[in-house]
């Protein structure tokens, strides 16, 4: 699957609606959406990876997955996946998360991370993301936060050059 259509079509919109406004504001808009491409291709990779879990979820004997390909997404479907892993017990309902205590937690600014977990571990948060009605990205920014706002300390550990928790990440095209 092609995300640069998706993209595409996107910038096309952006510039229909900030045509009648004039040429500034048209300018603007073509400048943003070239730099927002990254964030939209990020996001539109949660969206599959979410509706490849929904539909495992209602399969019974295969497993849906979104895998990348020179940064194209495809769908796999694997027939006949063996449960490796027992039951997952009910998970309680994640309570909200707790209202944010410093820079650390923007909520305007994302970064991305890969993280790799055992399949077993990735299966149990799954689950508990699912039973929570959230997506497990969702899931786990919860988890990370009250874990860190649960530990003993004032905060986060300063960082070299005493930017505790500050930093800028992303793409520019020139």
């Amino acid at each position: 699957m092609e995300l640069s259509e998706y993209t595409a079509a996107l910038r096309q919109e952006v510039a229909a609606v900030t045509r009648m406004a004039g040429d500034d504001v048209a300018r603007a808009g073509q400048m943003i959406a070239e730099a927002l491409d990254s964030s939209i291709r990020l996001t539109l990779l949660d969206v599959l990876a979410g509706a490849a879990a929904e539909i495992t979820a209602r399969m019974d004997d295969a497993d849906v997955e979104l895998r990348l390909s020179a940064g194209d997404p495809t769908f796999v479907v694997v027939q006949g996946a063996p449960d490796l892993h027992p039951p997952v017990p009910p998970v309680p309902p994640f309570p909200p998360a707790p209202p944010s205590r410093g820079e650390d937690t923007d909520e305007g600014s994302t970064s991305r991370v890969t993280l790799r977990l055992p399949d077993g571990l990735k299966a149990r948060a799954e689950a508990a993301a699912a039973a929570a009605g959230v997506s497990l990205n969702a899931w786990l920014v919860r988890a990370a936060s009250q874990a860190l706002d649960s530990r003993p300390g004032d905060g986060p550990p300063a960082q070299p050059g005493g930017h505790a928790g500050r930093r800028i990440t992303g793409y520019a095209r020139s």
